[in-house]
């Protein structure tokens, strides 16, 4: 352990103090009604000793008395999780769920009878922290313990309105029943360190933590956190930060942990797919050759977003990967503008022909496939000439997936100081661009098609199965229960804006893609031998919690926690009991 002098002007004396690198992440592990040293050294000199009475052989078990009643016992509350944002953070928000519901917490789907709310946030836009906010003062307002997690804390955790609530970073979700164990106890715990190995910044929290699968078909994998780029407008760069790949043997092993639990369908996803591997000598393709190898017949694999200019030099490659069967093809990459003097002034480092060449590419090399991108309206600077240049793009592609966002300054990056354009100016261009999309319509000419679909999920209104063509269409399929998680060929009659309709045919083939059974809906992944031991042995604490707490604060604490959160647990231990050390030392020159 490290120990560095810290000079104290008041006192004037040398005392020790725990090494930032120990408690450089822990905030507030003191609640504030717990009693002050000047309160403890008061109550020493006023303490009247009891004579404590002896009992007799046959009642020696008295000797232990039961936990008062209101005492807390960590691990058997409910928790309820919301999730705002990408789907890098619902990943982080099934890790944490898994985690949680390992230890024996309760995950539920009703706010109102939860112990604990745990919310995970997005700083993309406004609107997506306005309603972090307000879900942060109705838990208050209803009396519920909080824990904050996502992008908005780790980029801003000295806001107003976080003040004196516990925080878990985006790199530290591996340490979650910490953190909410000590918030049930009425502390304040800020975990917001970045991991590293040997001083080199790593992907994040483990990938083989147990997770409670969202929807148990589909697994989301983050291959990266972070990335290359400084755009002007971005918030989520302060959060997540620069580039950091998990390995590639770690990112496999993760498909085939997957695959052996029920999931069909892999979303591979980050802030920059296309960047991933920079970092550690390595680059996507290679990475998805590796995947596909262990991709079982009918089983798909998503990849999620990436930005133009670290696509290009893999583009024939990436046209190989896309035409594999049991690969979508569909990419999304952003543009944002078609003006190239606006990308300039977003630092996207590639102009509009970058883009261009990309999909011009991949629709040549790639027939039918499905390219999604996002336009920003109203970015500082954009001229009604520059706007006029997205409006061309947007006619000449006649993107099937547009996603239109009108600008947002996000406070403390550098767009939010530009010249802005005026809010009504902004929000004619969003519904002009909004328009233009809703002017045409990508299937019409399907319909009258036969398509192989994967049926993977639910209609938000119930009335339908959801299904993915070979493009990643949507395609509207009946419920029949014996569809679901199965590759089902169905004759396209319906097409609409944003799906298709489609009905099995007559003598079709339903093949199952899954080589097991699905887990459950609720049910935890990623529960080895390992783990199941380590959560039985919690679970008999937790039924006799006296006896536990008599063998010391640090051994209870070990006996209730899982294999994953050892090190974490050892090392907040031995880091207060320097701090409490140190605190004793200062009593003692005081007292001289």
């Amino acid at each position: 352990m490290l120990i560095k002098k810290c000079w104290n002007s008041k006192d004037k004396i040398k005392m020790p103090a725990v090494c930032d690198s120990l408690l450089g992440d822990i905030e507030d592990i003191i609640s504030e009604q717990d009693p002050k040293p000047q309160d403890l050294q008061f109550r020493r000199k006023n303490v009247i000793p009891k004579v404590r009475k002896r009992h007799s052989q046959k009642n020696v078990e008295t000797d232990y008395d039961d936990p008062p009643s209101d005492s807390v016992i960590p691990g058997v509350q409910k928790i309820w999780i919301r999730t705002w944002g990408c789907s890098h953070n619902s990943s982080d928000g099934e890790y944490m769920a898994g985690q949680l519901a390992a230890y024996g917490y309760r995950i539920t789907d009703n706010a109102a009878e939860a112990d604990l709310w745990l919310l995970n946030s997005c700083t993309v836009k406004s609107p997506a922290e306005d309603h972090f906010r307000n879900s942060i003062k109705k838990a208050q307002e209803e009396k519920k313990k909080v824990v904050l997690a996502g992008c908005v804390p780790q980029a801003q955790p000295r806001q107003d309105y976080l003040q004196g609530l516990s925080i878990i970073g985006v790199q530290q979700i591996d340490r979650v029943v910490e953190v909410v164990e000590e918030t049930i106890k009425g502390h304040s715990v800020r975990l917001l360190g970045q991991k590293k190995d040997n001083g080199k910044r790593l992907g994040g929290a483990r990938l083989d933590l147990p997770k409670i699968r969202k929807n148990p078909l589909i697994e989301i994998i983050s291959i990266n956190t972070g990335c290359l780029n400084a755009c002007t407008y971005c918030k989520t760069k302060h959060a997540r930060g620069d580039l950091a790949s998990y390995p590639i043997e770690e990112l496999v092993n993760r498909a085939k942990q997957s695959f052996q639990e029920g999931v069909c369908e892999i979303w591979l996803t980050s802030e920059d797919t296309g960047a991933y591997g920079r970092d550690i000598g390595t680059d996507l393709p290679t990475l998805l050759w590796k995947l596909v190898e262990v991709i079982p017949e009918g089983a798909m694999l998503r990849l999620g977003m990436t930005n133009p200019p670290y696509i290009l030099e893999h583009l024939e490659e990436m046209a190989k990967i896309l035409n594999h069967p049991r690969v979508y093809a569909f990419l999304h990459v952003p543009v944002q503008s078609a003006s190239d003097s606006v990308l300039m002034d977003m630092k996207r480092e590639y102009c509009v022909a970058d883009f261009k060449r990309v999909v011009d590419f991949l629709k040549e090399k790639v027939p039918g496939i499905t390219i999604a991108t996002d336009i920003i309206c109203g970015f500082p600077g954009e001229t009604d000439e520059d706007f006029q240049e997205t409006m061309k793009l947007v006619e000449e592609y006649k993107f099937p997936s547009l996603f239109i966002n009108q600008f947002y300054p996000r406070p403390g990056t550098p767009a939010a100081k530009m010249h802005q354009v005026p809010a009504q100016v902004k929000k004619q261009r969003t519904k002009e661009l909004s328009r233009l999309f809703h002017s045409y319509n990508p299937y019409d000419h399907k319909i009258g098609e036969k398509q192989n679909v994967l049926v993977t999920e639910e209609s938000f209104d119930s009335k339908f199965y959801v299904a993915h063509n070979r493009f990643y269409e949507q395609v509207l399929v009946p419920k029949n229960p014996e569809f679901m998680g199965k590759m089902v060929e169905v004759n396209i009659f319906e097409a609409g804006k944003h799906f298709m309709r489609g009905s099995p045919v007559s003598d079709a083939r339903v093949f199952t893609p899954s080589i097991t059974r699905p887990l459950a809906k609720g049910e935890v992944s990623g529960l080895t031998e390992e783990f199941r031991h380590a959560l039985e042995n919690s679970s008999e604490s937790k039924a006799c919690p006296s006896a536990e707490r008599h063998k010391g604060p640090l051994s209870y604490r070990m006996a209730m926690q899982l294999p994953w959160q050892q090190g974490g647990g050892v090392l907040k231990a031995l880091s207060l009991s320097v701090t409490l050390l140190a605190v004793l030392i200062a009593f003692y020159y005081r007292g001289v």
